[in-house]
């Protein structure tokens, strides 16, 4: 689920991305699913067992109210990112501990999250918060219950995340997300920026998207979205900056984001010169 900064038909295609480090979990939990870790400094205090409510929008609020205690626990440094409420298992799926329950939240989901590294922060009888922490701050939460009307066992209940570039480098290159830096070096939130590959499934491989304040833009060397009629203005692979365009201070790699008033084009400046990268057409997806 993405806030509304992002929330394009062609981001929900170029973003749904398949996160290689995480993995299914039908032989029970994996190793290092759940350790011993450190206590954060503030521990999440509340109550584990929060109603929860759906509304058809993915704002921060939204994605709180649908997430329960896990979004509660949240210590974000921005908004939310993910949040979700029950979606149920089968009468054979519930787990006989909590920590199979955590494990069938990734066989279920399949999540784009660590997969291992959590701690149990909170524990009741019938319900356990586990936290995955950065620096002492809880940045994934997943409550996993037990015995719920009609499903039996351990499962998940409610979970929620933070922005992914506040999970660290180690796990985020093993995604498909580009996370760029600002003017200081630090990571720029992915819900205000960034960057990714083309689906392979839709022959888009060669091409790039880069999504900004709700815009997107791309880069299409092969010329497989031109040919498609999917770009506002063709992609140009060498062109001479504008007078008037200004370093954002966003850096991925050897990639240097450069935009004039009007936003119309992404100019990438980059060691080989400098790319034009135009506006992707709303309401452009791949199915």
């Amino acid at each position: 689920m993405r806030t509304g900064l992002v929330a394009t038909a062609v981001l929900t295609a170029v973003t749904a991305v398949t996160v290689g480090a995480v993995a299914g979990c039908d032989d029970g939990p994996g190793p290092g699913l759940v350790v011993e870790g450190t206590p954060p400094a503030t521990p999440y205090s509340g109550p584990l067992d929060v109603p929860t409510e759906e509304l058809d929008e993915s704002t921060p609020r939204a994605l709180r109210l649908a997430s329960g205690a896990a979004g509660r626990a949240l210590e974000c440094d921005g908004e939310i990112f993910q949040g979700s409420g029950p979606d149920g298992w089968s009468r054979s799926d519930g787990g006989d501990t909590p920590e199979e329950g955590l494990a069938l939240y990734f066989d279920m989901v399949q999540p784009e999250e660590p997969d291992h590294g959590y701690r149990v922060e909170r524990e009741e009888a019938d319900r356990v918060l586990y936290s995955y922490d950065v620096d002492g701050r809880t940045k994934v939460a997943v409550v996993v219950a037990k015995d719920q009307k009609d499903r039996p066992g351990w499962g998940p209940e409610t979970s929620a995340s933070c922005d992914p570039a506040e999970l660290p480098e180690s796990f985020t290159s093993t995604t498909d997300w580009q996370i760029w830096t600002d003017r200081a070096g630090r990571r720029v939130p992915v819900a205000r920026l960034h960057g990714s590959s083309g689906p392979e499934h839709c022959g888009w491989q060669s091409a790039d998207f880069l999504a900004l304040d709700g815009r997107t833009y791309a880069r299409d060397p092969e010329g497989v979205l031109g040919r498609d009629e999917l770009l506002r203005a063709p992609y140009r692979a060498e062109v001479r900056m504008p007078a008037d365009a200004r370093d954002t201070g966003y850096r991925f790699r050897d990639r240097r984001l450069w935009l004039t008033a009007d936003r119309a084009t992404a100019y990438v400046r980059t060691d080989h010169g400098v790319e034009a990268w135009p506006l992707v057409k709303e309401g452009v997806g791949c199915d």
